[in-house]
């Protein structure tokens, strides 16, 4: 949070925002444009929150590079065994030995509120602006608004009581103080009010690379899932599931192309032709791994007709060990015309989540329902669970097949339940049961004296 204090600069050429401390003590070129007149102008503007998207995608929790919440939560939870050099980030988080110091702890933390300042330079800007018209303006707050909100999720619930920072103020934001997760939840269900009143029911393109409102609705049905207003969630995921522009894909084989008309956002490659960046780290041609694979203990729990164990899984070998891997992007390098993007939001996942919501509140039928619209396309029969606790249960195993490997989902669906303590001792001996939450960074803790670090660190 620090570190940005200064204007936002955007090259014409070729529109990135960069680091603050860049500028600190030099004088803006004649062929730059400093804030306020980025967004005098549609283009500029929309360049600026485009960059916003490719800080998602290369950096911070939603990247699907060996830092992002897919490959640091997989290993953290019970999804991924670490195969790599004993000196990286990943071992630490794979061993539950994290620290404040810890290169991945600060570099996570740090690169979401640099990506959240961005955003809230765009809000910003877009209320300042005098030329902009309104669609423009409620096209970009919306986004960024999401964006805010999107990232604060992922940081409250990996941090625990973190800091909501809502404006670029640097002598506000420095001495902010945590902030407790309801308080976080209630800001981030009301900036996602806000992008659902602004953002538009059709996307930009068709390729759904920039979000529209059932986004930021996809989202609050997870928010409000998480918190345990069971009827907002079942509410929230119907206004997506209802929503015609998307339509369930029965065939497993194509719910990663970038074509799938059932995904609600996803993040286009940053080179013309390459694909995704968790096909290029999870893909293995070859055996040992020199990073990290699926735990053979979550291969076998599938069942033998299970479409998934055959089609999203896959391994190799080099005589005598076998080893697995995630196998839903089925790309690892370039192949002249991208054919898969890295998808942030699914309608399986809306599936699951109003099946949940719906077995907690006694509507047992429609939950079923819901569950075997998934449990369908992975090529088994409808499920025997009858009772709520029973069908609640059986999502809850659901969501792990469906969604490994996808963003942290089951390391947050363990926390939410309750179950870290029961489930991940068994596969990892060095489990504690203050490792619920990460270290706030050290550095943070210095520069701050109104953060206080979480237990046990």
């Amino acid at each position: 949070m620090k570190n940005y204090i200064k204007p936002i600069i955007l090259f014409i050429a070729f529109f990135p925002f960069v680091g603050c401390d860049d500028f600190v003590d030099v004088a803006v070129p004649y062929s730059q444009l400093t804030g306020n007149l980025v967004f005098e102008d549609a283009n500029t503007a929309n360049a600026a929150i485009a960059d916003i998207y490719s800080k998602l995608r290369d950096t911070g929790m939603l990247t699907g590079s060996s830092l992002g919440s897919a490959a640091c939560l997989g290993l953290y939870a019970d999804e991924l065994v670490y195969y790599g050099a004993n000196n990286e980030n990943s071992l630490f988080i794979y061993n539950n030995t994290l620290l404040g110091n810890t290169a991945a702890v600060s570099q996570l933390w740090n690169q979401s509120y640099h990506q959240i300042y961005c955003a809230n330079a765009i809000i910003e800007g877009c209320e300042r602006s005098q030329t902009l018209s309104t669609a423009n303006k409620n096209q970009f707050i919306g986004e960024a608004v999401f964006i805010r909100a999107l990232i604060h999720f992922y940081l409250t619930n990996l941090y625990g009581d973190v800091p909501y920072i809502d404006a670029t103020n640097y002598e506000t934001n420095r001495l902010l103080p945590r902030m407790p997760v309801a308080t976080v939840s209630a800001s981030i269900i009301a900036d996602l009010n806000r992008a659902i009143a602004l953002l538009p029911e059709n996307y930009l393109s068709a390729d759904r690379v920039r979000p529209n409102r059932s986004t930021a609705i996809a989202l609050l049905a997870r928010v409000y899932l998480y918190k345990g207003d069971w009827a907002e969630a079942a509410n929230a995921a119907s206004a997506v599931l209802n929503n015609p522009i998307y339509v369930w894909e029965n065939n497993i084989d194509k719910t990663f192309l970038k074509e799938c008309k059932a995904t609600i956002w996803q993040f286009i490659p940053k080179v013309a032709g390459n694909n995704t960046d968790e096909g290029a780290l999870f893909i293995l041609k070859s055996g040992p791994p020199t990073f990290a694979g699926l735990r053979p203990e979550l291969f076998q729990s599938f069942g033998s007709n299970d479409l998934r164990k055959t089609r999203w899984i896959a391994s190799v070998t080099d005589g005598k060990t076998t080893w697995y891997h995630a196998n839903k992007y089925k790309q690892k390098s370039n192949t002249g015309t991208s054919v898969e993007y890295s998808i942030i939001f699914r309608l399986a996942e809306q599936y699951l989540i109003r099946a949940e919501a719906r077995a907690r509140q006694g509507e047992l039928i429609g939950a079923k329902e819901d569950l075997n619209v998934v449990r369908k396309t992975a090529g088994l029969s409808n499920t025997t669970a009858v009772t709520a606790d029973a069908i609640v249960a059986a999502v809850i195993q659901e969501r792990r097949f469906e969604l490994f490997t996808e963003s942290g989902h089951r390391f947050f669906d363990l926390k939410r339940n309750g179950a870290l303590d029961s489930v991940l001792p068994t596969v990892k001996p060095g489990w504690n049961s203050t490792d619920v939450l990460w270290p706030i960074p050290e550095k943070e803790l210095l520069a701050n004296p109104n953060l206080v670090q979480n237990l046990g660190y």
